[in-house]
């Protein structure tokens, strides 16, 4: 009932507008908090990078309703990342409870295409002990297909860079593009595979289409700055698209704004 209120609504916007605070402020004066309440909780709290805070609201939410895809996603992403910043001790304890969630969050939903991309991506990264591994990343790549071609060949394309497969992962790639050829992402994708094997010109070409597509697009502004300083070039103008994207409107599916300053900090020699 509460979820569905203004308070929500308005909790909500600010979210989407990046605004975390203002949106934690609205929620956590809301008397009766169901489980909507404490995933927008957990999600406020994970665009902030506190992670415990994240997983303790998010537990809540799942506990309120251990059948939504949704919040066990959620839930997941928010113990990956406390695996990722944490020590060597308690990291593999955080990443088994992200597996367990993530897989959850696919199993109530088979048709969850993030829920089934973020489990292909677990798999693909985690090593075996902690439940990784490239056979069950392949055998979700075809779910993912299943719900959705594009993504699937996205999918194929991580799978085989990650093998080093190369001329592979460039062919899925070109494949997910011809299937969407407006978005942008996948384009940027390409760029970053074509910069990796050292082929500047082509990457160049693959950021100018994106560009001709949405030339305001945040998550390029990002990826043109995050390719010119991984290729050590165009520096002065990295800089200045940091500046920029820092300026911009951002939503919680762009990269966060911290990223953006630390890349910046390395640019200015902090």
């Amino acid at each position: 009932m509460w979820a569905a209120g203004p308070e929500f609504d308005q909790a909500r916007k600010l979210y989407n507008l990046t605004e975390f605070d203002q949106s934690l402020r609205i929620l956590q004066a809301i008397p009766q908090k169901d489980g909507a309440v404490y995933n927008l909780i957990g999600r406020d709290y994970y665009m902030q990078g506190d992670f415990k805070k994240a997983t303790d609201a998010l537990e809540t939410a799942v506990a309120a309703e251990p059948g939504n895809s949704e919040f066990n996603l959620w839930l997941a992403r928010a113990y990956g990342r406390r695996a990722e910043t944490s020590n060597l001790f308690t990291a593999p304890a955080y990443a088994s409870k992200a597996r367990l969630y993530f897989e959850r969050a696919a199993q109530l939903n088979p048709r969850n295409l993030e829920a089934q991309s973020d489990l292909f991506e677990y798999y693909l990264e985690a090593p075996g002990f902690l439940g990784g591994g490239f056979e069950k990343a392949a055998a979700t790549a075809q779910q993912i297909a299943r719900i959705d071609p594009a993504e699937g060949h996205w999918a194929q394309a991580r799978l085989d860079e990650q093998r080093k497969e190369f001329s592979s992962a460039e062919e899925q790639l070109r494949r997910a593009i011809e299937l969407t050829p407006h978005q942008v992402g996948k384009l940027i994708d390409l760029a970053r595979l074509l910069a990796k094997q050292g082929r500047i010109e082509e990457a160049d070409q693959s950021l100018a289409r994106a560009e001709a597509i949405a030339p305001d697009s945040p998550k390029l502004v990002f990826a043109k700055a995050d390719v010119y300083i991984k290729t050590n070039r165009n520096l002065n103008v990295a800089k200045d698209l940091l500046k920029r994207y820092l300026s911009l409107a951002l939503t919680p599916e762009d990269p966060p704004r911290s990223e953006a300053e630390k890349l910046l900090k390395r640019l200015q020699g902090g």
